[in-house]
């Protein structure tokens, strides 16, 4: 096992392909904790991160499996794209149905989460962009921080909003209008990229 430990991602892939199910071990031991904690940061539920968590290794295995893995040198990357994809794929079945659309904003900040093959890069400015859109909701008028949160961050419909707040549904979305906006001139007047592009 000490041995396997030393050996590199894709020689640890080759040996897991040919039956070594040790390979596979050391290299689950050795991005879990990262895959895990990368799953829990977008989704912040601990059962459905251990679901997605489990389903991202059966992708690995399986895939590894059948000698469809092709991502020499970038074993990581891979495994998080995996992940990634099933968040995202879980985050459609979810809302899917549900979402309103704004089309009279143009591009909508959290409804444009587009599919890229993941670095460490990527991660990173994926954090500071959701870092800067936390801050900035912060800095919004109460209202429109309260319709705001409760949409994207309680997943309510803007009827069930404005039921909660005592406003008309049309209040409501004007409200989300505006915080949109005023996100917007606040991002460009900090000079804050909200662009995950």
């Amino acid at each position: 096992m000490s041995t396997l430990k030393s050996m590199t991602d894709e020689e640890l892939v080759v040996l897991y392909a040919e039956g070594n199910n040790a390979a596979f071990d050391v290299l689950l031991n050795r991005y879990k904790s990262s895959i895990h904690s990368y799953i829990y940061f977008i989704v912040r539920n601990k059962e459905l991160t251990e679901d997605i968590f489990q389903e991202t290794f059966m992708k690995v295995i399986m895939t590894i499996r059948q000698g469809r893995y092709t991502e020499n040198g970038k074993f990581k990357a891979w495994i998080t794209r995996i992940a990634h994809n099933l968040v995202i794929d879980n985050f459609r079945q979810e809302r899917g149905e549900n979402l309103i659309s704004n089309d009279e904003v143009e591009g909508d900040l959290f409804n444009n989460i587009k599919l890229c093959d993941d670095t460490i890069e990527d991660h990173l400015i994926r954090h500071q962009v959701l870092s800067d859109v936390k801050n900035l909701v912060k800095h919004l008028p109460d209202s429109q921080r309260e319709v705001l949160e409760m949409r994207y961050y309680k997943d309510l419909s803007f009827k069930e909003i404005a039921d909660l707040t005592g406003v008309s549904i049309n209040t409501a979305l004007g409200r989300m209008r505006y915080a949109i906006m005023n996100m917007r001139r606040m991002a460009e007047e900090n000079n804050i990229e909200l662009s995950m592009a």
